[in-house]
């Protein structure tokens, strides 16, 4: 199922489609300079309430992301999540 990464709850696990268009460039860049690209596998590791940035893990590193952004990241949900 395809959606946003700001859709994910904490456990969740998904890969990288793309980014929508009304995303500006400079932060599809720097995105990608943190690499959030197409085909790279992502877990959600913090799913706070009331709106609070999400925490997402990439490789091995941890980043907090909020709505602004991450609803603009298209991402592939895996088979396992329930």
């Amino acid at each position: 199922m395809r959606t946003s990464l700001w859709s994910l709850k904490a456990g969740d696990r998904c890969t990288i489609v793309g980014y929508d268009d009304a995303l500006a460039d400079k932060y599809r860049i720097r995105l990608m300079e943190f690499g959030f690209h197409a085909g790279e596998s992502v877990a959600c590791l913090q799913s706070p309430a009331f709106g609070a940035p999400k925490v997402y893990q990439v490789s091995n590193t941890v980043y907090s992301l909020d709505d602004e952004v991450a609803t603009h990241v298209r991402v592939q949900r895996d088979d396992n999540n329930e």
